[in-house]
């Protein structure tokens, strides 16, 4: 039998093949991938989310792979630990200064810029895209799927900017637009206007 590839499949193998060729797995960086996704991960995660568990959810990986990657970080100053104020027994992960001067240099700058290129109103119809594949693919997988307060189900607008039903309080400035291992997914397709919002339907 000849194999004949579909529109699927080189969609899902040029999704694999920009992975990789953006991830910066060569002799000269600081960071191997894992170790970059790490960081980036604890960069772009709200306040709940930047724990080891939320991590080795996000990497779809188990706890002590996460752990290691994040111990190799904290090693290098690149991340730092601190108890939970509220639960001793819980940590919280921060990026120190040195973490966010080696972002700097993150591989996926090149990747980045090119994006940049696409137009507005395509590069917000690519993300819707590329967002309900990723919650799809979680769901089929029973994995958690991450997202971010604006296209989260738990989210309501509020007079103080938002409100978050997960967690029953308001939303601090900054966790707008970061990572939330609590997000419910559901929305993010009704950001879009018109007949973008039929994306991934049928």
């Amino acid at each position: 039998m000849t194999y004949t590839s579909s529109c699927s499949d080189e969609i899902a193998e040029l999704l694999i093949h920009i992975g990789r060729s953006s991830r910066g797995e060569d002799l000269a960086s600081p960071l191997t991938a894992a170790q970059w996704t790490c960081l980036r991960f604890f960069a772009r995660a709200n306040r709940v989310s930047r724990t080891p568990s939320a991590f080795a959810s996000f990497q779809v990986t188990t706890r002590g792979t996460a752990s290691q990657t994040i111990k190799t970080l904290e090693e290098k100053g690149l991340l730092a630990r601190f108890r939970s104020d509220s639960d001793g027994r819980s940590v919280r992960l921060e990026i120190t200064e040195q973490g966010h001067e080696t972002l700097k240099a993150d591989p996926l700058a090149d990747l980045m810029s090119v994006i940049d290129v696409i137009k507005p109103k395509e590069r917000a119809a690519f993300l819707a895209t590329l967002s309900h594949l990723s919650e799809t693919l979680a769901g089929l997988r029973g994995a958690q799927a991450f997202g971010t307060c604006e296209a989260c189900t738990h989210y309501a607008p509020s007079d103080a900017g938002g409100y978050c039903a997960c967690i029953a309080a308001e939303l601090a400035p900054d966790d707008f637009g970061k990572l939330c291992v609590n997000f419910g997914s559901g929305g993010i397709l009704s950001l879009l206007p018109g007949p973008s919002n039929e994306i991934g339907k049928g």
